[in-house]
């Protein structure tokens, strides 16, 4: 087998393609080849150990992917060999194979794409435990969702749809705009040229979203917030910007507005049958159309840099798909 080893948490330019052992899969363990692994932020902080899960080294960085089961460790019931599976075990998808904990791996139904199921579970199961259980998102509220023509975005304004509220998507340029509302957003800022108050001022009539699904954190905070709805729930999702913002309680006060957490990795490991619930939900909702990954493009597993490039410089829309 091939993977991209970190050594040295530095950054991207001390990963090695290496060939390594293939490993054998201990107890409750199963040996994946993988066909497709997608990019996550985190797979950027991580390399750079800047990310709050520090796997010991050497490591391979690739949170989420999808491929077949080719052998399983003893007491492993729920798998089979030959089985496409999708999984997000945190690192080994930038490879060929990886060892997984059989339990994190989910079952794909016949049909299901393996670029797809590479970029299903990280965005979707983020997106759908940030609005539908800690944001309570309800049929006819209006969203908004920062940084919406990414990977958790895209998938933020399908969830939002499927559970019947307005969306206002907000992006960084006219293409990224007219991808949102391809994917079904009933409007659109464009906050690289658009003045983000004014524009959620005019667009909800002054009263401002119910919910606001923040990925991007820095800059965009604070007047996102001074504009939520009375009672509004602004969910803190991520901080794809860089900076984490500070702001002043008062607002919250306010507006009787409530600041909600989102970490859907400790829900996923503190509440595992709701979450399991919650996946069968999104398995379904891709079956009926009313959910499917934006990929923006794919690359040979062998171009992983190049792809950290290319989502570094914010040009990716929806996400990148590694490929052997």
């Amino acid at each position: 087998m091939h993977a991209w080893l970190c050594t040295n948490p530095t950054g991207v330019d001390d990963l090695n393609w290496q060939e390594l052992p293939t490993p054998t899969p201990g107890p409750g363990e199963a040996l994946i080849g993988i066909a497709a692994a997608s990019l996550n932020f985190p797979d950027l902080l991580i390399v750079q150990n800047k990310y709050q899960m520090k796997p010991p080294l050497p490591f391979v960085p690739g949170a989420e992917y999808a491929g077949v089961v080719q052998a399983l460790g003893e007491g492993v019931t729920h798998l089979r060999v030959g089985q496409s599976v999708a999984c997000l075990s945190g690192t080994g998808g930038f490879g060929t194979h990886t060892l997984a904990a059989a339990k994190l791996c989910i079952p794909l139904p016949p049909g299901f794409p393996a670029v797809d199921a590479a970029a299903f579970i990280m965005t979707y199961a983020t997106s759908h435990h940030a609005l539908i259980d800690r944001g309570q998102l309800k049929a006819g509220e209006t969203v908004l969702i920062l940084g919406a023509a990414g990977g958790v975005g895209t998938a933020a304004i399908q969830i939002a749809k499927a559970a019947g509220a307005r969306v206002i998507a907000a992006a960084s340029s006219e293409a990224k705009c007219a991808l949102c509302l391809a994917q079904g957003a009933d409007a659109t800022i464009n906050y690289g040229t658009d003045n983000l108050r004014d524009a959620l001022k005019a667009l909800t009539d002054g009263k401002g979203p119910d919910v606001i699904y923040d990925p991007v954190g820095g800059e965009l905070a604070e007047p996102a917030f001074r504009s939520i709805a009375w009672r509004g729930r602004y969910l803190v999702v991520g901080f794809a910007a860089g900076p984490i913002p500070a702001l002043p309680w008062n607002l919250a006060l306010l507006k009787g507005a409530a600041i909600v957490g989102v970490f859907w990795g400790d829900f996923s490991r503190r509440e595992a049958s709701a979450n399991a619930a919650m996946m069968d939900t999104l398995l379904a909702w891709y079956a009926q159309g009313k959910i499917k990954p934006v990929i923006d493009h794919t690359l040979p597993m062998s171009e992983l840099k190049r792809a950290y490039a290319e989502m570094g410089s914010r040009a990716v829309k929806g996400k990148l798909v590694m490929v052997n």
